[in-house]
């Protein structure tokens, strides 16, 4: 993110909101896991685990990544966002259908609470695309990252429908197959239409310009966009039409398609001209390497291996903890000090440049909490994953106090950025020979 591109950028009170919930979504998410080690050790399709999941796919990723890209739009795309206003109405409705949602699922009330939840939150998502296509329609130039936005924009509208339909059919039975077949539906295009595309999107646009790198092929981002898609829309018509045994090939497609946009970064990386990568970095690249596990056991879960039911179950499991709380969270945890950071300083030193001594970005929060939050977060997540996959309840609470420990680290550093204020400016002085 340059200075150049600051005049593009939305009010604080769009953006900064936000990341304070999802913080704070994040610490729920942490404390709610420490109550929820028996839920484990059975079926997926359990209220404490969709309580869980929810939590950690609406109010900690979706939120935040809604917060970003209302700054990183104008960044990706080179023009204003849409609509402020719209913004603020989203955020709203997305934060007021998690809470509404989370509450349903964990009480497993199934009547109106979760049926307004599951429509506050279409709503926010058509008020989302409204503002991210019409943004994109002012871009002076249509670029190949605008597509992954905005194609992972319409396949979350689309995850949101399902889920609609879904939380109906609780109460007033309509859909002709079992709700577990349309979990797996909703469950999949969330994570390779609306997570992975959207990450691929932006992080083609931003790790490169955070590694002052300029690969100048996009070839590999064109074949990643289509496969990945290819493999989404195939398995969805398979899934409600025909259901073959052809799921491992879609994995297939889907993979390769991420492994384009690997070896797009790796293009990057050998053209890098910043010499050392920090904590930021580091963790974003753990989580680029946490992705293979998911890529995994896709195959797994979507080959007949007749495996033991109980072991299929964990297996299950682990591989949404790997997507949610692995590749996902890994993720939000690196870019939100590449991203806050600069949103922060901007609003608070954008006057004062050149006039007074201002810190930078990266003084803006504390290494050391965000050094610790790394080394507890992969310990948390191996030792979480490691309970479940050996239905060990004792060990999936070691690895939930971890990982409250790194929901806490970390929130106390995002909050020491959010209110952060300017203060004791000294004035910049010139030495004789400028004067």
């Amino acid at each position: 993110m340059s200075a150049a591109t600051t005049s593009n950028s939305p009010g604080k009170w769009v953006v900064l909101p936000h990341y304070a919930f999802a913080a704070l979504a994040f610490l729920a998410l942490s404390v709610l896991l420490l109550f929820s080690t028996d839920a484990f050790s059975g079926h997926y399709f359990h209220p404490k685990l969709l309580t869980l999941t929810h939590v950690a796919v609406l109010g900690w990723a979706t939120m935040i990544i809604f917060g970003a890209l209302y700054q990183l739009l104008p960044v990706v795309l080179d023009c204003k966002l849409y609509s402020e206003k719209l913004a603020v109405y989203t955020f709203g409705l997305l934060g007021t259908g998690t809470i509404l949602l989370s509450y349903s699922f964990w009480n497993f009330q199934l009547g109106w609470t979760m049926h307004a939840a599951a429509c506050a939150l279409v709503a926010a998502f058509i008020l989302f695309n409204i503002n991210v296509i019409q943004t994109a329609r002012k871009a002076p130039k249509w670029t190949i990252e605008a597509d992954f936005i905005v194609t992972s924009g319409i396949w979350l509208l689309v995850t949101g429908i399902v889920g609609l339909l879904m939380a109906v059919n609780f109460t007033f039975p309509f859909l002709p197959l079992d709700h577990v077949h349309y979990l797996k539906l909703h469950a999949h295009i969330g994570m390779a239409g609306w997570f992975l595309l959207l990450i691929i999107g932006v992080g083609a646009k931003l790790i490169p310009m955070f590694l002052l790198a300029h690969p100048e092929d996009s070839k590999k981002l064109n074949w990643a966009y289509n496969l990945i898609n290819a493999g989404l829309v195939l398995f969805i018509f398979d899934h409600m039409l025909v259901q073959t045994k052809l799921l491992p090939l879609y994995g297939v497609l889907v993979t390769v398609g991420v492994g384009m946009f690997i070896l797009y970064l790796r293009d990057a990386k050998n053209t890098m001209q910043r010499k050392e990568i920090d904590l930021g970095m580091q963790q974003t690249f753990v989580a680029l390497a946490i992705l293979l596990l998911p890529l995994i056991l896709l195959f797994v879960v979507s080959s007949n291996l007749n495996l033991p039911q109980q072991l299929l179950s964990s297996i299950y499991l682990v591989y949404g903890i790997s997507v949610f709380l692995g590749f996902v969270s890994a993720l939000i945890l690196g870019q939100t000090f590449k991203t806050l950071p600069f949103i922060v300083w901007m609003h608070a030193y954008e006057n004062h440049v050149g006039r007074f001594k201002t810190p930078l970005p990266k003084d803006m929060y504390s290494h050391s909490l965000l050094r610790w939050q790394n080394i507890f977060y992969l310990g948390g997540l191996v030792v979480l994953m490691a309970g479940v996959l050996l239905r060990e309840q004792q060990i999936i609470l070691a690895g939930a106090i971890v990982f409250t420990i790194t929901a806490i680290l970390y929130t106390v550093n995002v909050f020491q950025m959010l209110l952060h204020k300017a203060h004791n400016l000294k004035p910049l002085t010139y030495g004789k020979a400028n004067a």
